[in-house]
């Protein structure tokens, strides 16, 4: 139903505010919100993450309790989703009927003043038409939908006092800023259109390929699940961290880890290497092997001195780099590796630690499935009249993690070794080669785009 801001204003004047009641939470209702809130390995922020999820079932049972014209969308909501949970202490990214809201749950409104998050006042990302204050009495499991801020308000009462974040990427509200009505609400999220009520824009944070370096080094310390972002960030790199889906995953991940495998080395190193393959792949170029399917190279691939492989010849006079894939191909396919006639690689030398090394890499798509995928296939050898050293690693990432870490010990005879990976079209892969010494060489992602 549409209504105009005249509409609305009628629907003011028609108006008696409900008494406010408390909703009663269920005990599934309980239980989903403990199971939500053990997803964060902070202790501290487990119990705020359970407030949280209180909060939102809570406030839904009230919506709908309230009003039968109500649509809830709660797909992209930061209670549901762990890495957002773990950075953002606020119910944010909920939808109501268009509207985007942002829940504050607090188990007391004894004080005069409410937090909130840095994030959810100056990042787009995050920002909501309304705040809703909610107080979420635990012990007794009731939810009360206490009143709510739009932040065009918020925004204008924070420039009249210039009121400042805190240290801790805060802001610190007067209560009396809130509308404490709760019923007005619903009259906005029924007799507006989002449209409305414009919110900011994105603003243009610095780049992330601008401050990769010092990423890399400040986010490798949180590695304990008791710092926090704010204890080691700027709130300038911090905004970028938070509007990075990839960082936020990384952090909350490697959280995880340290409290379930705590002061582990390998997990330690492999946490860093993986931050570093992220940050390439979401500030480097990429390499579009998928034009290698209509035996075309684009420019950053030709920079990069990749050699597009032709049809396979069979009569060349010497053992050319195509003749050397055959032979590999044909030994591959005897140990039931398939590669489709419709496949298209390319091969690039390389020389790591003194050491000549080749790499050579194929592609095809795969349209089987409801999702198209496409395959990459590596093979790391070593150049005629050479082997590969012992000790020589071959490792694969994209942004979940790594999927692949090779390494070549005195068993393996072969003068190469492969590993082949699989993902959507818009996935993008990182390889890095290396040797025991710590030498290592990564190459600029792979992505797959044959239209482009």
């Amino acid at each position: 139903m549409n209504y105009s801001l005249d509409r609305t204003a009628q629907i003011w004047l028609d108006f008696e505010p409900l008494a406010t009641e408390s909703v009663n939470l269920s005990p599934e209702v309980v239980d989903q919100s403990v199971a939500l809130s053990l997803n964060i390995p902070n202790e501290e922020r487990q119990w705020q993450t359970y407030l949280n999820a209180l909060a939102l079932f809570g406030f839904e049972e009230w919506l709908e309790g309230r009003s039968a014209d109500v649509t809830i969308d709660r797909e992209q909501c930061s209670v549901l989703q762990p890495s957002l949970a773990n950075a953002i202490e606020a119910v944010c990214n909920l939808k109501v009927n268009g509207f985007n809201i942002c829940l504050i749950a607090t188990g007391s409104l004894s004080d005069e003043e409410v937090m909130l998050p840095r994030a959810v006042v100056d990042l787009p990302e995050f920002v909501p038409h309304f705040y809703v204050l909610v107080e979420v009495e635990e012990e007794f499991s009731t939810v009360t939908v206490q009143s709510f801020l739009s932040h065009a308000q918020l925004t204008n009462r924070l420039r009249q006092v210039n009121l400042e974040a805190e240290d801790d990427w805060t802001y610190q509200l007067p209560l009396t800023w809130f509308d404490s009505e709760p019923d007005r609400l619903l009259l906005n999220l029924s007799g507006l259109e989002p449209i409305a009520v414009p919110l900011p824009q994105r603003d243009r944070i610095p780049a992330l390929s601008s401050i990769r370096s010092e990423l890399e080094t400040l986010l490798s310390q949180l590695h304990s699940s008791e710092r926090q972002l704010s204890s080691i960030l700027t709130w300038e790199q911090g905004a970028v961290v938070l509007t990075s889906p990839e960082l936020l995953d990384w952090v909350y991940q490697v959280q995880r880890q340290e409290r379930s495998t705590p002061n582990s080395p390998s997990l330690l190193t492999q946490s860093r290497q993986h931050l570093a393959d992220i940050l390439q792949l979401l500030t480097q170029p990429a390499v579009n092997v998928g034009r290698w399917l209509w035996n075309e190279l684009d420019e950053f691939a030709q920079e990069l001195s990749w050699v597009l492989l032709p049809t396979f010849a069979a009569n060349a006079p010497v053992r050319s780099p195509v003749e050397e894939f055959e032979a590999i191909v044909t030994r591959l396919e005897q140990t039931g590796v398939e590669i489709p006639v419709e496949a298209r690689g390319a091969y690039r030398d390389l020389r790591l630690g003194g050491m000549p090394l080749r790499l050579y890499a194929v592609t095809w798509s795969v349209l089987s499935n409801p999702i198209p995928e496409w395959t990459l296939l590596l093979i790391l050898g070593a150049t005629p009249g050479t082997s590969l050293p012992l000790g020589l690693q071959l490792r694969v990432s994209d942004q979940t993690g790594v999927l692949v870490e090779q390494v070549l010990d005195a068993g393996q005879r072969d003068s190469y070794f492969f590993t082949s990976v699989v993902g959507t079209w818009d996935e993008k892969f990182i390889v890095s080669v290396g040797l025991p010494s710590g030498i290592q060489q990564t190459f600029p992602p792979f992505s797959f785009n044959p239209e482009q």
